[in-house]
C-alpha cells in the first residue's frame, strides 16, 4: 500500500520514460514490434508517418543544413579571396605612386573604385609646407583634429552632423559613415582622416567588423607618411 500511495503522489513522467529508454537500449530489441507501430506527425502536413520516416526526415534535414553551411563558408571564402586580390591592387597602386602630392585623391579614388564605397574623401595635416596649399590640406577644424586623434579604432555608423561631411561632393546623400583615423604608429596623434560613406543606412554600421578598415588605415598612413614634415 505504502508503495502504491507513493506511485499516486509521484506519478511517472515524461521524463522518467525519457531516461529509462535511454539507460535501457535493449529495450527496443525485445520489443521490436513497437518501431513498427509507432506513429508520428509529419513536419511537413498533418500526416501520421512511421518513427524510421520521421527519422529519415530529421536526417535529411540536417544534411540540408550541413549543405548550407558549407555553400555559406564556400562564399565567405570567395568573398575573401576577392577582398584580398583588390586590397592587394590597392597597395601595389600605392607603392608605384611616384608623386606624393597625387597620393591622397589616389587613395581615395582607387578605394572608391575598387571597394564600390559611394563617396569616399582624404583629409591630411601636419603636412610639409610644400602641400599646404592642396585641397586634403585644407577646412580641417581643431575639433576635428581631436576627434580623429581620439578614435582607438574607426568609428562606423548613422551620419550624426559630423563636419566631415561637408568634405564629401554629396553630403546629403551621406546616410552611413566611417571614420578612419590616420596616424603614423598605434599610439600616436591623427595627422589625417579617411572618410567613407554610403546613402545605404546600413553599409556602415556599430555592429560590423573593423579589421579590414584598420588594415587599409595602416596602409594609408605609411603611404602618406612622405606628406608630412
Amino acid at each position: 500500500m505504502k508503495s502504491n500511495h507513493k506511485d499516486a503522489m509521484n506519478p511517472i513522467t515524461e521524463d522518467d520514460i525519457a531516461n529509462y529508454l535511454s539507460n535501457t537500449p535493449d529495450f527496443f530489441e525485445r520489443h521490436a514490434q513497437l518501431l513498427a507501430q509507432v506513429q508520428l506527425t509529419s513536419p511537413h502536413g498533418n500526416r501520421a508517418v512511421s518513427l524510421q520516416e520521421r527519422q529519415a526526415e530529421m536526417l535529411r534535414e540536417k544534411i540540408k543544413a550541413l549543405e548550407h553551411r558549407v555553400m555559406d563558408m564556400v562564399r565567405h571564402g570567395t568573398e575573401n579571396v576577392v577582398t584580398a586580390d583588390r586590397l592587394q591592387r590597392w597597395t601595389r597602386g600605392l607603392l608605384t605612386m611616384r608623386d606624393p602630392r597625387a597620393l591622397p585623391t589616389r587613395i581615395a579614388g582607387d578605394l572608391q573604385t575598387l571597394f564600390v564605397v559611394p563617396q569616399v574623401t582624404i583629409k591630411v595635416w601636419d603636412c610639409d609646407t610644400s602641400y599646404l596649399h592642396e585641397p586634403y590640406a585644407q577646412q580641417v577644424s581643431e575639433d576635428m583634429k581631436a576627434l580623429a586623434t581620439s578614435l582607438t579604432a574607426p568609428y562606423c555608423g548613422l551620419n550624426a552632423g559630423f563636419e566631415v561631411a561637408s568634405w564629401l561632393a554629396e553630403p546629403q546623400a551621406a546616410v552611413s559613415i566611417a571614420l578612419i583615423p590616420l596616424r603614423p604608429e598605434p599610439e600616436a596623434p591623427a595627422f589625417g582622416l579617411l572618410v567613407l560613406a554610403s546613402p545605404d543606412a546600413h553599409r556602415f554600421n556599430a555592429e560590423m567588423g573593423t579589421d579590414f578598415l584598420e588594415r587599409i588605415a595602416e596602409l594609408a598612413s605609411a603611404a602618406l607618411s612622405r606628406l608630412r614634415a
